[in-house]
């Protein structure tokens, strides 16, 4: 694309000094023929909260960039990263990922409507783990994936040991979302090549999104905070790990 499907619009994503600012991290969802997309806003002096916009699929198939004007939804005065929207909802609610104090965590929500200054909260439903890859602070990656045996969660991990960004993935409850089933020892993902251990940020893999087709999950992330990547592998292998343990 020759120019950006999505710029800053409001006061809480735009710079007023130099250094950086603006729309940081999107992640999508698709509800009822809308994209949803969820993203950190920064204005450069804050620290960042996250925004909530969307756009018809009629308009971004035509790339007509009629995005709804975001709103903050969460709280002021407080980082909140890493932030999607479950593709259905549980219990009849919907169901937003988030991070604070560096744990991925579950709100539930009857609507999808924060114009009347309601902010995410919810509860902790995963933590760094102190002497593993992912010690240091952890987030999701993408919205997680339905299967028979629970929703597949990818999440980043940082770690306080060699600051290195990596890819973990653990299985949910179906209807629980609380409810940790399965959390992978190993990373999925890790900075390995010359792109993913130089750039703005070496040593990062940071994907926001990933797609299944047939057998194959693919996952879309950052290398470097540079380059655009992308990486595959057996979804079937996956789900055996995650169901064996």
């Amino acid at each position: 694309m020759p120019e950006p499907i999505y710029v800053p619009r409001e006061p809480f994503e735009i710079k007023d000094s130099a250094g950086n600012s603006g729309c940081e991290d999107p992640r999508l969802t698709l509800i009822d023929g809308r994209i949803y997309m969820c993203y950190a806003a920064y204005d450069g002096i804050n620290p960042p909260r996250v925004a909530l916009t969307s756009i018809s699929v009629e308009d971004f198939r035509v790339r007509k960039w009629e995005w709804e004007r975001p709103v903050l939804i969460s709280p002021p005065g407080m980082m909140d990263k890493n932030t999607c929207i479950l593709p259905e909802k549980v219990r009849d609610r919907y169901v937003f990922f988030h991070r604070l104090d560096n744990y991925i965590w579950v709100d539930y929500r009857e609507t999808l409507d924060f114009s009347d200054g309601d902010w995410l909260e919810g509860t902790t439903i995963l933590r760094p783990r102190i002497n593993k890859w992912d010690s240091l602070k952890i987030g999701i990656c993408c919205p997680p994936i339905r299967t028979d045996y629970g929703w597949v969660l990818l999440y980043h991990g940082l770690s306080k040991f060699d600051g290195q960004y990596r890819v973990g993935a653990a299985l949910l409850d179906l209807y629980d979302l609380d409810n940790v089933l399965c959390r992978l020892d190993h990373p999925l993902l890790e900075p390995e090549s010359s792109y993913e251990m130089s750039g703005e940020r070496p040593g990062t893999v940071f994907p926001c999104g990933a797609i299944v087709t047939g057998d194959t999950l693919y996952v879309y992330y950052g290398g470097g905070d540079t380059y655009l990547c992308g990486a595959y592998m057996s979804f079937g292998r996956l789900l055996k790990a995650m169901t064996m343990e």
